[in-house]
């Protein structure tokens, strides 16, 4: 089981040559045995990319979604009260973004590696990390 940050979910689906080799190497292997988790502040990220038209897809939000889920085994992770107060706790040298450190703290509940390509997480040693 890993954890996956917003943009490697979208790079997933959209720029897969965006993904570093260990980290198609990791989803590969995640979708064969336990599964990814999906937290659940990426949908809101998802939302505000497709709103502010950061990211385009050709059918309505609801649908990529749906086929986002589809795409791969994911296991959705809601922002639970330990992640929440957890999220707050986190050194600022972590991030400052809150999609970010509650997507850190998931990670770190779960007890998974987190696959990301923000310098910020994978400099951190709070983390293990995959990129």
């Amino acid at each position: 089981m890993i954890t996956l940050d917003t943009h490697v979910i979208l790079w997933d689906a959209l720029q897969p040559e965006m993904l570093s080799d260990k980290a198609r190497g990791a989803i590969k292997e995640a979708n064969q045995t336990d599964g990814l988790f999906f937290c659940s502040i990426s949908l809101w990220e998802i939302a505000m990319l497709i709103r502010k038209k950061r990211i385009e897809v050709s059918v309505p939000y609801i649908e990529f979604v749906d086929l986002l889920f589809s795409s791969n085994k994911y296991v959705f992770q809601e922002i639970t009260p330990e992640i929440a107060y957890l999220s707050t706790t986190l050194p600022d040298t972590i991030n400052s973004d809150p999609a970010d450190r509650i997507i850190c703290t998931s990670s770190l509940v779960t007890k998974t590696p987190l696959v990301t390509a923000d310098e910020n997480l994978r400099q951190s040693d709070i983390v293990q990390t995959i990129w």
